[in-house]
């Protein structure tokens, strides 16, 4: 049976608006505590090496400020490592990131980088920060999550959004398959990337997923509907998915 779906809000595009102007507005903290109100269960935002959104002290108010979980994106460097054990988030997601992408094309390959990978995940855990490590939905890469004893894995689904048809229930079942076999061996299931009103519902209602991180499209609808709306309605499209 299906157990309870979390809702993790990702502020990053609120910054991204914010610094196409300079300034302070919109302020990502605001948007994050309006999400907290409106039922987002924690807050993600990345930290990313270029601070194309995102910044520092974005960090440091996120941290002094909320009341609910928040989520660090990093990649996987000294200096991300440095920042997440001076903040001590709730959780630490380990990404891929390359300067030139627009948004994150892919997980991370914790096999190839099992060397790179291991202290970090060591020292994460050592500090008690919850690490995830954002994965294809690949056999492989789980074996590699269970090896390198990371608790969470999120799956990777922005190939799921972007196909349709035949080949969008083919990589759904990946998706499906992998959660099962990460679940199997002991490790939480989240999941984000891509995701909207119209094709959330069947990867909430995956049973192994436990949480579903979504940012882009909520604060693009909060242009028009209000973030408190977005929130809202992402929320009961995963209940009714459960």
């Amino acid at each position: 049976m299906s157990g309870p779906l979390r809702l993790g809000v990702n502020i990053d595009h609120v910054a991204t608006v914010r610094n196409a102007r300079g300034g302070g507005l919109p302020d990502p903290v605001r948007a994050a505590l309006l999400a907290a109100r409106a039922g987002a269960d924690g807050i993600t935002a990345h930290l990313r090496e270029d601070r194309r959104h995102i910044t520092d002290a974005d960090i440091a108010r996120l941290s002094a400020e909320l009341s609910i979980p928040l989520n660090l994106e990093m990649a996987a460097t000294e200096e991300m490592l440095a920042i997440a054990l001076r903040h001590g988030p709730h959780a630490a997601c380990i990404v891929p990131e390359k300067r030139e992408e627009r948004t994150t094309e892919g997980g991370i390959d914790a096999a190839g980088q099992y060397d790179r990978l291991a202290p970090m995940v060591r020292a994460l855990s050592a500090a008690d920060i919850r690490v995830s490590l954002f994965i294809e939905p690949d056999p492989r890469q789980i074996a590699a999550a269970v090896a390198l004893g990371a608790p969470v894995v999120e799956l990777h689904t922005g190939r799921y959004a972007e196909l349709d048809g035949a080949a969008r229930t083919t990589e759904l079942r990946r998706l499906s398959d992998a959660a099962a076999l990460a679940a199997k061996n002991g490790i939480e299931v989240h999941a984000g990337h891509g995701l909207t009103f119209d094709n959330v519902t069947p990867i909430a209602a995956i049973p192994q997923v436990r949480e579903l991180n979504i940012g882009h499209f909520l604060i693009g609808e909060a242009i028009f509907t209000g973030l408190d709306d977005s929130v809202r309605r992402m929320k009961a499209l995963m209940e009714e998915a459960r």
